[in-house]
């Protein structure tokens, strides 16, 4: 069995699908062997100090930021009962379903110098303009803290879970001890929690280095906006997959760090099964006051971001629900259904071939295409859309030799680079989902089956599939969402009058018509919802056990 595992036909054709998924980003990088000097001159002389200085400032912010936002908000859900923690524990989720660049939108529209925020300032206290200071929204810091109100639950769902495993024994050792209160937080509790705190950080800053609407609409350099300045401005491929290059150095660096980082934190509980530690009991003003600290980031982040795109769509659905807008609609969701249908087939094929092998060879592989996911969408779509463009080349150039007939833009200018990209930006997605639940599946299971002579498609469709129900479903559900949001990679490889809900949102936005982006922005919000509840429902479940 271990020789055919090794070397079976299921396994080869695993690994030719993760060699064309892994192409684009293998060829990122192999275009510093081109080098562009005129390019690079210029730019090293006017933009590049800015990419650079931004693009760090931003993510490490914003790292910063999530984790004063996110481990605080963790620790008082986790070890405190007050009123409304029941809610508050999945509320928090809920900005995970707002879009950057959407919560950017909204409040330019409120904080700008039209908006309601200072155009009440000037009514009630008669100032007029440069009488008085109001923060620039439309700033470095301002991508920040956008940044963070939607990128903090990464850090809320993995610090939560790490509070709520602390043995119950342990404060009250460290009490009998003589450790104060934040003596037991900053040098027991911190430590323990620092490998999910880092994880979520690094999260949330590879969410930043990928940014392109909100850094766009706010006018900030960085090496997403330099690409596509790089591609469509001076219409260099070649040195935007360089930058591309660059950016991902970045992010590799940074998952590098992260993992140095918690490389020797290693802690083990004794192994007994003890109750979960009784939540302290907040009372009165206090726990009112704890309870209003925890809505805060919710209501900056959801609430308030959502009640303006309602105040805005109320006033402009009669003139945007129209054909044009189910266009979108259908657009959006059949996009964003095939790419799911994509995406969740493939996970299924890599995480059986995985069970079927146990090489190290194939799991690498497999392991390498998932990575696709901690890359930016703007540095998978420039590789793909480099190759595909060539291919596109090649194969007008043999019909026309063949046939005297040029296809056009078959492969680049179709739905089918966009696929492309999506499955290796979200296979991590599925692939998570799938892994787990695959490993659920008894493997004595596959042995009776094999031992009939069943073959591996009929043990699949037969025993994974149905046993797999919940994971499969979940994971479509992700990989659904995360499509619909998905701008710079669409903005790129989007066939000419195609356009879907996050394009024409962002299309208006920069066009300043915030008003008229407000129905598709709140589709997209509305709809992100869905995995958000059902996620917080999955945690919940398995926090109980």
């Amino acid at each position: 069995m271990t020789k055919f595992s090794r070397c079976n036909p299921w396994s080869l054709g695993v690994g030719l699908i993760c060699l064309v998924l892994i192409a684009p980003i293998v060829l990122i990088f192999a275009s510093l062997a081109l080098p562009q000097y005129e390019v690079w001159q210029h730019l090293a002389e006017t933009v590049l100090a800015d990419y650079v200085t931004n693009s760090l400032l931003l993510a490490f912010g914003v790292g910063v930021l999530v984790v004063l936002i996110g481990g605080p908000l963790a620790w008082a859900v986790a070890r405190y009962e007050f009123v409304g923690r029941s809610h508050i524990q999945w509320l928090a989720l809920l900005p995970l379903a707002m879009p950057a660049y959407i919560i950017a939108y909204c409040y330019t529209g409120l904080l700008d110098f039209a908006g309601p925020v200072q155009s009440a300032l000037r009514a009630s206290f008669g100032w007029k303009y440069g009488e008085y200071y109001f923060p620039e929204i439309r700033s470095l810091s301002g991508a920040v803290l956008m940044l963070s109100l939607v990128l903090y639950p990464y850090v809320y769902m993995l610090a939560k879970t790490a509070f709520s495993e602390l043995p119950s024994s342990m404060e009250e050792t460290a009490k009998s001890l003589g450790c104060s209160t934040s003596q037991f937080i900053f040098k027991l509790v911190l430590p323990i929690a620092r490998p999910a705190i880092l994880m979520g950080a690094a999260l949330a800053m590879m969410e930043a280095f990928a940014d392109y609407g909100t850094v766009q609409y706010f006018g900030i350099s960085t090496f997403t906006t330099g690409v596509f300045r790089t591609w469509f401005g001076l219409g260099n491929g070649i040195a935007a997959a360089q930058l591309a290059a660059m950016l991902t150095t970045f992010v590799m660096l940074l998952l590098i760090l992260e993992f140095y980082s918690r490389r020797k934190i290693k802690y083990y509980s004794q192994g007994q099964k003890r109750g979960p530690r009784p939540r302290t009991q907040l009372r009165g003003a206090r726990g009112i006051l704890v309870a209003g600290l925890c809505l805060l980031p919710i209501i900056l982040g959801f609430m308030i971001p959502v009640g303006q795109l309602l105040y805005w769509s109320i006033h402009t659905y009669s003139a945007q629900l129209d054909a044009a807008f189910v266009s979108l609609v259908w657009n959006s969701f059949y996009l964003a259904a095939i790419t799911a249908l994509v995406v969740v087939s493939l996970a299924v094929l890599f995480a059986y071939a995985k069970r079927l092998n146990t090489s190290r060879g194939i799991h690498a592989v497999i392991n390498t295409v998932s990575l696709g996911y901690a890359l930016p969408g703007t540095v998978i779509a420039i590789g793909a859309m480099l190759i595909l463009t060539q291919l596109d080349i090649y194969l007008n150039d043999l019909t026309e030799a063949w046939f005297n007939f040029t296809p056009g833009l078959v492969l680049s200018g179709t739905l089918f680079a966009l696929v492309l990209v999506y499955s290796i930006r979200f296979l991590a997605v599925a692939m998570h989902n799938l892994d787990t639940g695959m490993a659920r599946v008894k493997p004595s299971l596959d042995e009776a089956a094999k031992s009939f002579g069943v073959s591996a498609w009929h043990i699949i469709r037969t025993i994974h599939i149905p046993l797999l129900k919940t994971s499969i479903f979940s994971a479509c559900l992700l990989v659904f969402v995360d499509v619909l949001k998905e701008l710079p990679a669409t903005l790129i490889l989007r066939p000419f009058n195609f356009n879907t809900l996050a394009v024409r949102t962002f299309e208006l936005a920069s066009d300043e018509r915030l008003m008229e982006a407000a129905i598709p922005a709140l589709a997209i919000v509305l709809v992100g919802i869905v995995p958000v509840v059902f996620l917080s429902r999955m945690t919940d479940k398995q926090n109980s056990r």
